[in-house]
């Protein structure tokens, strides 16, 4: 496929289309979404290392803690009401995500991230004046439908709005922000963590109420894609959008694209059981393979736990969190080498590259862990042996944060055809939240029990992904988004799903 150009069933085509200061800023206002996520995933690890947390609302986690003076570093904590907590978001953004497909869908990507945006910052205040651990768990569902809501429309609606040729560039920005939010997240628990009066868990919990203010503010400015806009009947509206949205008049060709895709998902009643036609196999795999490959890294392990991990190689409780702080900043700016390259090298290349590094530094890490700690899960740690394992962590993840990081949600968002797309999108967020939520329950006992085979169980999955990213999926870089079958029609596997009468360009 040459440079920019896109080659489709024997004509070339390519729309015109630059970055104009109205689409950055939409995107800029969207990406936000991404922000509740990180923050929550930020913030979750770190309070629960907190002793007046504990102390408040799981004083049997603490004192198991204080009694435990064993100094096996594998079996430290482990609470499945800890674990409750941390993942009874991620189920609720599961089950929010097949809501919020038809809600965007039927009134448009924006009013999903609304949606969002007001269930979370419900959800934070609950959290930040909780009493019990009902509340606390209340409050953490209405997070959960919160992400569930902003994750299945935020990348689709930076899919939509960019370019073809800046579109992953512009969709990363959600990505980006979901580390900014990990970020700030871990940067604020290790300030509250100070704070004398034992309070300071409620301001972490709290603070979420920003990130949510900003989406649900946003998402009322902002305007609707030209592609929602078509699909719910606003013709005129889209064309003027669209127009607006490339910074030039010449869009007709884009234009009567859209709206041939939207005449085709018209035809669609159920977008669900359209999914399941054998000629939507292509995107259905990916939909559900790229999410579970994705959450099989066991980056949410590193990041989730980050400071409990650290806490537990032996790292005293400031030390740890500010080990999450520095692996915190390494994915955030690692984000940023797959903003410049995703369109420039394509999709494939970071995930080859990333898988590959990943599957390194995960070997290092478990066998750096398990010299010291061997089965038994005693040692103590050197200043400079410490440094190593953090030092390959933050490897593992730069890896991750230009890779499957960005690419597992980008992909799923760029290859469905606008008939199906809202659905693609929900079984891609659901999926990413229920492997989430299954390792996030069983990664503290998964630790105890496989000790540090752990790192090489995630190595060997990382190595499967690879192999299947190498063989199984097309490069989408500079495709319009409403002509992505022909590029699954040329591709050695996927070709024999699609029928020639289903290429119609």
């Amino acid at each position: 496929m040459a440079g920019g150009a896109i080659v489709n069933t024997g004509r070339g085509k390519e729309y015109p289309g630059k970055m104009t200061l109205f689409v950055f800023l939409a995107s800029l206002v969207a990406s936000s979404g991404g922000l509740i996520f990180g923050y929550d995933i930020g913030i979750s690890g770190g309070v629960t290392s907190m002793e007046p947390f504990l102390v408040k609302f799981f004083p049997s986690v603490l004192e198991k803690e204080k009694e435990d003076t064993s100094t096996n570093q594998y079996c430290k904590f482990d609470s499945p009401l800890l674990t409750a907590f941390t993942s009874s978001l991620y189920l609720a953004a599961l089950v929010a995500s097949f809501f919020a497909s038809t809600v965007t869908r039927v009134f448009g990507r924006k009013w999903s991230m609304f949606a969002g945006g007001i269930t979370f910052l419900a959800g934070s205040a609950i959290n930040g004046a909780a009493e019990n651990v009902f509340t606390l768990i209340l409050g953490r569902i209405l997070l959960g439908i919160g992400v569930g809501f902003a994750n299945q429309s935020v990348p689709l609606y930076l899919s939509e709005m960019a370019p073809a040729r800046l579109r992953g560039m512009l969709n990363i920005g959600f990505q980006l922000m979901i580390t900014v939010g990990i970020l700030a997240a871990s940067l604020i628990n290790y300030g509250t963590a100070k704070i004398s009066g034992g309070w300071g868990w409620r301001v972490s919990l709290a603070l979420a109420a920003v990130p949510a203010a900003m989406i649900t503010v946003g998402s009322l400015i902002l305007p609707d894609t030209p592609n929602s806009l078509i699909e719910r009947g606003y013709d005129d509206r889209a064309k003027v959008m669209l127009q607006k949205i490339r910074g030039t008049d010449d869009i007709q060709s884009e234009y009567d694209d859209i709206v041939a895709a939207s005449e085709d998902a018209k035809t669609v009643q159920h977008p669900w059981s359209n999914i399941m036609k054998r000629k939507y196999r292509p995107q259905l795999t990916m939909s559900i393979l790229i999410p579970f490959f994705q959450q099989l890294t066991g980056i949410n392990v590193i990041m989730f736990y980050a400071p409990v991990l650290f806490k537990t190689i032996g790292f005293g409780s400031d030390a740890s969190l500010m080990s999450a702080v520095i692996t915190g900043l390494v994915n955030m700016f690692a984000t940023f080498v797959s903003i410049a390259t995703v369109d420039k090298f394509g999709r494939r290349v970071l995930f080859l590259e990333g898988g590959t590094q990943m599957i390194i530094s995960q070997i290092i890490v478990g066998t750096l862990i398990g010299i010291k700690f061997g089965t038994s899960g005693e040692a103590t740690l050197s200043k400079e042996y410490a440094f190593f394992v953090v030092l390959f962590i933050c490897v593992f993840v730069s890896a991750f944060a230009w890779s499957w990081g960005p690419m597992g949600w980008l992909v799923p968002s760029e290859i469905f055809p606008l008939e199906i797309r809202s659905a693609g999108q929900a079984i891609n967020v659901s999926v990413n939240m229920f492997f989430t939520f299954v390792i996030g329950q069983f990664f503290l006992s998964m630790l105890c029990h496989m000790k540090f085979g752990l790192f090489y169980f995630f190595a060997g999955w990382e190595m499967v992904m690879t192999i299947f990213i190498a063989l199984f999926l097309p490069e989408t870089k500079n495709v319009p988004i409403e002509e992505m079958v022909p590029v699954w029609k040329r591709h050695w596997f996927w070709g024999k799903f699609i029928d020639d009468e289903d290429v119609h360009v």
